[in-house]
């Protein structure tokens, strides 16, 4: 049975503001020290478990072109464009119904476009584990992530020790964004993982759980699936999918099938979620600063600073982000870079879409 993948990269990336822009979002961007962009690492990632014909990607039409220059080895009509986004499940199941087209079945890796993973040999292992777990049956199989400390953004994934198959565990329950209290005792458990939004299963049972439990999505994905190959095709995507109900894949699906393990990861993996991710993923000075460009720096400590073309020179900052582009400036104290999207809200209302 042929392994194939879908990698989502719908996203806007508002977090990584100012540099993520509506025109180039942060998995487009080169975040790391090994001057790929987050979407070339998570293909280059997978080659070794599926051929590049067998990889399709799920974004927003106005990213097609960044999708073929950085990944020009994905044949074209592997680049599946949403005329809107309608969250997870529209994507997933759109990116089924395609490669259903190609493959009377298949294994189907579903990954996110801006992870990071260090170890990716043993993260291969586990996802391969995974695609034998996921041909047997019906299972769907999703990768966990062990928690190293009490994460209040991320959902969780409870799994019962007692039903085991190789490094996967029987999942009992997917629980929502925890308070830190909630997020401690999790912790303290060893039963609770972090939902990384990866997951594996065949084509045949992940189309069968849109049938069952979103019936009206599947009909209109159905709709879409038929005029694949013809004239029609993008009229038909263009009618249909904003119609479809913006729903995840966990709501829509996980929740509620049976038949679902987890294997926990340990691979080193960061979700890159806002600038705070760099202070994780890059290499600090002694002070614990993450500096790139030409920066100098006089009594700070704890700070991240990305400087473009002029120099910046900080002098007794603490626990401050920086970043500057051509046009825009972001300086942020760390505990704040979650309302970064309030910058942006701003500039919508006042018109400044240049900046967006």
């Amino acid at each position: 049975m042929k392994t194939t993948a879908l990698i989502m990269a719908g996203g806007k990336g508002e977090r990584f503001w100012p540099k993520s822009r509506k025109s180039l979002p942060k998995q487009f961007l080169v975040l790391t020290n090994d001057k790929r962009t987050m979407i070339q690492l998570t293909v280059e990632r997978i080659l070794p478990l599926v051929d590049m014909e067998d990889i399709y990607i799920v974004t927003n039409k106005d990213y097609k072109e960044l999708v073929s220059e950085q990944l020009p080895e994905i044949p074209k009509e592997n680049i599946l464009c949403e005329p809107e986004g309608r969250n997870t499940a529209p994507c997933i199941g759109l990116g089924a119904f395609h490669i259903s087209k190609k493959y009377e079945d298949a294994v189907m890796m579903v990954l996110p476009s801006d992870s990071l993973i260090k170890d990716g040999e043993r993260y291969r292992e586990l996802v391969k584990e995974a695609c034998e777990l996921a041909k047997k049956g019906n299972n769907l199989v999703t990768m966990g992530i062990k928690p190293n400390y009490p994460e209040t953004g991320y959902g969780y994934i409870k799994f019962s020790r007692e039903e085991k198959e190789g490094n996967a565990f029987k999942v009992d329950r997917f629980v929502e964004k925890p308070s830190l209290e909630v997020a401690r005792e999790y912790l303290a458990t060893g039963e609770y993982l972090w939902n990384a939004g990866m997951f594996v299963w065949k084509v045949s049972t992940i189309l069968s759980l849109f049938k069952e439990f979103l019936p009206d999505m599947y009909k209109g994905l159905g709709k879409i699936a038929d005029a694949i190959g013809t004239p029609e095709q993008e009229k038909v995507l263009e009618k249909v999918f904003p119609q479809l109900e913006s729903i995840s894949i966990d709501y829509g699906i996980m929740e509620k099938a049976g038949s679902i393990y987890t294997i926990p990861g340990d691979y080193g993996w960061d979700d890159v979620g806002s600038w705070l991710a760099v202070g994780r993923i890059k290499k600090a000075d002694n002070n614990n600063n993450v500096l790139n460009g030409r920066v100098i720096t006089v009594n700070t400590g704890n700070c991240i600073i990305e400087a473009k073309d002029k120099l910046i020179a900080a002098v007794g900052l603490e626990n401050i982000v920086v970043i500057d582009t051509e046009d825009a400036t972001l300086i942020c104290n760390k505990d704040s870079c979650g309302d970064i999207k309030k910058v942006l809200e701003n500039l919508r209302q006042l018109n400044y879409e240049e900046y967006l």
